[in-house]
């Protein structure tokens, strides 16, 4: 079985881009890997600059040499309903009626889990694959999936499915999905930011995964920026501020006398000097709860010029330099 990476976050964490980077990482090491979006969004399309993404596996990346691929798919719950129908049922054609009937739409609306455990089986379906060989299509499957206050019920869908349905292809679809999501192969990966809210959300998240007995993988501490101040030197740097007004003049800030152009620096700057270390401060108390989770964490950078492919690429790179491959 390939392995599964489901990645999950808070909203506004860059989880989807967290996703791109493992996967394109992946695929950088010489592995075949798909990626895949359940969320309606194209926002692989978007990363990767390529035209919205149809339901097929379409190859978006190649490794360096060309020894590793990248696949994306946008999972579509109307489409793997037919596929799933077409498995189990034999309903092709009378499957393209339901559509046009709107069937579909109706199931899915008036049962919202049975949208999950379409998205989870296609996933899942895509995992288990081999090819005419009997190997596995794909060495790892990556998940960009639904945000961390739905990742539990989203994951644990087919468990309650499985239940419902005691007998039949239905019952032993749901089994077969929760094998792949429980089995040792498949790990959860929590976004998360240097920030009080995304940081519980991801204690939290860690602690509905473990208590559902889902596998929790590793933490992505995204968008880190370096500390250049501490609270120690913002201070040795406040009860010196002649010098420091000295040293802003001698750069060419202005005058360093009372009521100089670089005497008048002095007073903000020390400010925001002490705003960053403040910040550095309450980075370091979060670091601290991420590393009581027992999981191993990874940090990806601020990208100031903002999120695009090259970004992605980039990130890419510092997770391969972090070993997150192996």
């Amino acid at each position: 079985m390939s392995r599964l990476h489901v990645v999950t976050g808070k909203g506004g964490t860059g989880k989807t881009t967290v996703a791109a980077a493992l996967a394109l990482a992946l695929a950088e090491e010489g592995r075949r890997v798909l990626l895949v979006e359940v969320e309606g969004r194209q926002g692989i399309a978007q990363l990767f600059e390529t035209e919205a993404l149809p339901y097929e596996e379409r190859r978006i990346a190649t490794g360096p040499g060309g020894g590793g691929e990248l696949h994306a798919l946008a999972v579509d719950a109307e489409r793997a309903l037919l596929d799933y129908l077409q498995m189990f049922y034999k309903l092709g054609g009378a499957g393209r009626a339901l559509k046009k009937l709107g069937a579909i739409d109706f199931a899915t609306t008036i049962a919202p889990g049975v949208r999950d455990v379409l998205l989870t089986g296609k996933v899942c379906e895509a995992v288990r694959r081999r090819d005419r060989r009997g190997r596995f299509v794909y060495d790892a499957v990556v998940l960009d999936a639904p945000p961390t206050g739905r990742i539990t019920r989203f994951l644990a869908v087919n468990d309650e499915v499985a239940g419902l349905a005691r007998v039949g292809p239905i019952h032993n679809q749901a089994q077969a999905v929760m094998r792949v999501i429980k089995s040792a192969e498949t790990a959860v990966h929590l976004v998360t930011l240097l920030e009080e809210m995304p940081v519980q959300e991801t204690v939290d998240g860690v602690a509905e995964l473990r208590a559902a007995g889902l596998p929790v993988g590793r933490v992505f501490v995204n968008m880190t920026r370096p500390a250049v101040l501490d609270r120690a030197s913002v201070q040795a740097a406040g009860e010196s501020r002649a010098e420091l007004a000295r040293s802003l003049s001698r750069a060419g800030l202005g005058g360093a006398r009372r009521g100089g152009r670089a005497e008048q620096l002095v007073e903000p700057l020390l400010r925001q000097a002490h705003e960053h270390a403040e910040r550095v401060a309450l980075e370091g108390e979060l670091r601290a709860e991420i590393t009581a989770l027992g999981l191993p964490a990874y940090e990806l950078e601020f990208l100031a010029e903002g999120t695009d492919l090259p970004g992605v690429c980039r990130l890419a790179g510092d997770l391969r330099e972090q070993g997150v491959s192996r």
